[in-house]
């Protein structure tokens, strides 16, 4: 038997309906990821500080190896090439990681941009997503309608208002308190309606259930504006879809074989 909504930690976050565009639901949803990754010690930093990390190394990596091919001193050589190894390694060390979060944006921008009313988003961590250890639910209040197909998906300060009120209130519903000793998966679940058809990002999850140990953390986004609301569509017509593009975290202090 499922979890029922009454079993559920509500929050409800409100906000003007004018606010609720693509680019803030986009960025309000990944921001959550990065949180949910980083709070429960998955990430060894934030995703904005582990991209400049990754981007860094890469530059660092291309100019030792341009600077080796003028580089005639056999000390100076080994010495760039030890570097290379040591950046090489951290670039592998991440290198799955930050490949899978940028699928997972794909696959929000797509869903943002498929689905007319968004209605729930679950972030499921452990090692599948009918036994996570921690869940996190997304609801939009009678399914905000997403009026604008979003080519670029710019970061506004509506988008940065409304992320930061999701991410203090999941701190102060005590998101990341109980943290896993481990890597663990990170699932994302939606709810869309059944004619939604994406098989690159996204696959049918019809029997999806909440795992009735763990009690699901859920953010509700609500209008102030009631009547800017759109009415949602049939229970019937909605099913669970999951993202295809899972996120593990990375072992925490550890360096992997090369």
């Amino acid at each position: 038997m499922a979890n029922s909504e009454a079993e559920m930690d509500y929050a409800e976050i409100y906000t003007a309906s004018d606010t609720l565009d693509p680019s803030a639901i986009f960025h309000t949803l990944y921001d959550v990821v990065g949180f949910v990754l980083y709070m429960h010690q998955q990430i060894p930093s934030t995703v904005q500080d582990m991209n400049v990390e990754f981007d860094d190394m890469h530059s660092q990596y291309k100019q030792l190896e341009m600077d080796l091919e003028t580089e005639v001193k056999a000390s100076f050589r080994r010495k760039h090439v030890s570097k290379m190894r040591d950046i090489k390694v951290g670039i592998k060390r991440l290198d799955k990681l930050m490949t899978s979060l940028l699928h997972i944006q794909t696959a929000i921008k797509i869903m943002i941009n498929e689905i007319p009313t968004l209605d729930g988003v679950v972030l499921a961590l452990g090692a599948s997503p009918l036994r996570p250890l921690y869940t996190y639910v997304l609801n939009f209040s009678h399914g905000i309608a997403v009026s604008e197909v979003a080519d670029e998906f710019t970061r506004s300060k509506v988008a940065d208002g409304l992320s930061r009120k999701a991410i203090r209130t999941l701190i102060s519903k005590g998101a990341g308190s109980v943290t896993y000793p481990g890597p663990i998966k990170l699932f994302l679940l939606i709810k869309a309606p059944s004619s939604f058809n994406q098989p690159t990002h996204f696959l049918p999850k019809r029997d999806f259930r909440f795992n009735r140990k763990v009690v699901p953390l859920r953010l509700l986004f609500k209008c102030r504006n009631q009547d800017q609301e759109v009415a949602a569509t049939t229970s019937e017509d909605l099913i669970w879809f999951q993202c295809r593009h899972v996120i593990k975290g990375i072992a925490m202090n550890t360096t992997p074989e090369e």
